[in-house]
């Protein structure tokens, strides 16, 4: 069983981001610049961000944040959503998300300019994603590419099972494993709370991705021996040993698979340290205006 090591990963990619932000500067051309709208005092979101911002700062990309109370009516947050899609210095942005209860989140992400929309979760986006045409892959879906290619773990051919269907993650990839490109040309079967008889998915499966958010929903007797194990979930459990009073744990029972597990991504230390770097390869390619022109 491998290990595989997501802060190792990504700081693999930061140090590549930083030379890349360097040849910018020495050639005379704008630094990529991130915004993001953090609405309200969320504890995971404001990590979240931190960890962004801090990311911006490692790499040398300009970044922007912009902090508004959680009673901010939709109207207002909408304005400044409008002013980001209309400002030439910033290359993308992002609205963190959950949005308080009284904003409809379907509303603000149709009301970002897809050309800024480094979180991929714009229609315009997906859909050009779907067709294998050039576009801002979300996040997690990008981080797990990222860590198949690096890992040099072939999908071609692969029977590849994916548990949960979020439009977030699971959905989009599924889509990507299923394309004909390099990173793609799997059989892929998407599984979520309603599958009949998951286990027989899952026994079959050469690589699976769980992104359920069900604490150690897959267990050993749901896997066969050298699987590929990418796990998605983060899942706060009651722990009164820990100083916080919980830990984190995956959508997987690592303690079972890991042995039966040709490769396994830890929790946490795996997938979500790639979700923030590949929201800044996002940027970069807005930066380039790599996708839009």
């Amino acid at each position: 069983m491998e290990l595989i090591d997501g802060k190792a990963l990504a700081n693999t990619i930061k140090d590549e981001l930083s030379e890349t932000v360097l040849q910018l500067k020495e050639a005379g051309k704008k630094v990529p610049h991130l915004a993001a709208v953090l609405v309200g005092e969320d504890p995971a979101s404001q990590a979240y961000v931190r960890n962004k911002v801090r990311s911006c700062e490692r790499v040398g990309f300009e970044s922007t944040l912009i902090r508004r109370p959680a009673d901010i009516s939709q109207e207002a947050l909408l304005e400044i959503v409008d002013q980001l899609n209309k400002d030439d210095e910033i290359d993308g942005f992002i609205v963190q998300l959950p949005l308080p209860d009284h904003i409809n989140e379907h509303v603000v992400t149709l009301a970002i300019d897809p050309k800024k929309d480094v979180d991929g979760f714009h229609p315009v986006n997906f859909g050009r994603m779907a067709q294998g045409m050039s576009s801002y892959i979300p996040a997690t879906p990008y981080g797990i590419l990222q860590m198949l290619d690096r890992m040099n773990i072939q999908t071609e051919g692969k029977e590849v099972v994916v548990v949960g269907r979020s439009n977030i993650v699971g959905t989009p990839i599924s889509i990507l494993l299923s394309r004909k490109a390099k990173l793609g040309n799997a059989t892929v079967t998407l599984c979520h709370s309603r599958t009949n008889n998951l286990k027989e998915h899952t026994l079959r499966a050469d690589i699976i991705i769980a992104a359920i958010g069900r604490a150690d929903f897959v267990t050993a007797d749901m896997v066969k021996e050298g699987v590929v194990i990418i796990d998605v979930g983060i899942n706060r459990v009651e722990d009164a040993g820990r100083k916080r009073g919980y830990r984190l744990v995956g959508d997987v029972d690592f303690d079972g698979v890991a042995p039966k597990a040709s490769y396994i991504t830890p929790v946490p230390g795996g997938v979500g340290q790639l979700t923030v770097v590949a929201l800044l390869l996002n940027t970069l390619k807005a930066a380039n205006k790599e996708v839009f022109g």
